[in-house]
């Protein structure tokens, strides 16, 4: 039996482990993360204290580590806050770098983020059209595209995969976004999220890398509001305290806590039609 907490922040959801014995298996996370035949959810991460705050790994739904998940660290900080690891503030170890999070005025969770470097233009050619996007890692690379019309007509089942996995972006692959600008203050954005392998209800990194983007086109200024395919928005602003940091707010719960018992990870094999 494995303890989890199930938490939800911004759109994403994660299957967290505290101070567990050993990581979990590649096989444990894919099997724990299927939809409908198991729990369920965008990652995992495993939480552990530590000297001046906590540590962090993420593990995609696939079972491969990510150096950073925003909304998985929101999550981390909210349930840290939760186990009475620290008051109102903790700083989080990721494999990207040392982040601070608290809990706001609102009840929701703010990191402070480092000005992420400027996003670099790329032209993209798939088979039947090409795209230009910008380049931009934010702990993880993303792959942003301005979207001229509405996101609900975006193909995302067709350009995510295809440009997620473009060979431009080397063997590792890239995360893309998908965004409009539909004020100087406010954007809309779809994620395809490698790791998942699919469209997912936020990322906080790809609300970054967007921001970014927008920020070095002229498009934006400082705050931001972003709405996610979730119907969350997530809180972009300059922080108040660093002249050289952001801070990135929005939900994170703590939905419930209970055990993994074996036949969560007791799945059939993929069914492969003929």
């Amino acid at each position: 039996m494995t303890a989890y907490y199930k938490l939800s922040g911004g759109g994403n959801d994660f299957l967290g482990l505290v101070e567990p014995p050993a990581d979990p298996t590649v096989r444990q996370i894919r099997a724990w993360c299927r939809r409908g035949l198991s729990l369920g959810a965008d990652g995992v991460f495993v939480l552990r204290r530590q000297p001046g705050g906590a540590r962090m790994e993420h593990f995609n739904s696939d079972g491969t580590r990510a150096d950073l998940c925003l909304n998985g660290t929101r999550c981390a900080v909210r349930l840290a806050l939760h186990l009475g690891w620290s008051a109102d503030q903790i700083d989080i170890e990721t494999n990207a770098g040392r982040i601070t999070g608290q809990r706001t005025a609102a009840g929701e969770v703010a990191l402070s983020l480092p000005i992420p470097p400027p996003p670099r233009r790329r032209e993209v050619h798939l088979a039947s059209s090409g795209h230009t996007g910008w380049d931009i890692t934010v702990g993880v690379p993303h792959f942003v595209i301005v979207w001229p019309e509405s996101l609900a007509r975006l193909p995302l089942r067709e350009l995510g995969p295809a440009l997620r996995s473009h060979p431009d972006f080397g063997p590792a692959g890239t995360n893309v976004d998908f965004v409009r600008f539909v004020e100087p203050h406010k954007i809309e954005i779809r994620s395809y999220e490698r790791g998942v392998e699919g469209e997912t209800l936020a990322c906080g990194t790809g609300v970054l890398a967007a921001a970014a983007t927008g920020l070095e086109l002229g498009a934006l200024s400082l705050p931001v509001a972003a709405l996610t395919s979730g119907g969350l928005t997530l809180h972009l602003k300059a922080s108040a305290s660093h002249s050289d940091f952001w801070s990135l707010a929005g939900d994170a719960r703590i939905l419930s806590h209970g055990e993994l018992l074996a036949g969560a990870e007791e799945l059939p094999e993929a069914v492969r039609w003929s």
